[in-house]
């Protein structure tokens, strides 16, 4: 199953670079559950900074996953929301939140066992 491209490499790097980091997953399953805008994304991930969030909403933009919608408003209103290609993420997404839940159980579970 070896695959190089001469442009992207592999195939895996490739799919796992347009959604890892530490808030891509984070950012990207708000998204799935609907379109937000910057401060609910802050308020929902508190512990990400403005421009960190920004860096990492550009970065999905650029990718294809994400689309922003500017609202010419006063305030100023911004939306972003996911992508046709972006949705096609979903399965990804909910497969990873699975395993985490499950590692989570786990986890549980060993510590219950330690406690007896």
């Amino acid at each position: 199953m070896p695959y190089q491209d001469g442009t992207f490499g592999c195939p895996a790097e490739v799919g796992l670079k347009l959604i890892s980091g530490k808030w891509k997953p984070r950012i990207f399953y708000e998204l799935l559950q609907q379109t937000r805008r910057f401060g609910e994304l802050q308020r929902l991930i508190p512990d990400i900074s403005r421009q960190v969030l920004t860096t990492q909403l550009r970065e999905l933009e650029k990718s294809g996953l994400v689309q922003r919608k500017v609202f010419s408003t006063i305030p100023p209103k911004v939306e972003y929301s996911l992508t046709k290609f972006g949705k096609n993420m979903e399965p990804i997404l909910q497969q990873i939140v699975d395993v985490g839940e499950h590692y989570i159980s786990l986890q549980k579970n060993v510590s219950s066992e330690k406690v007896q």
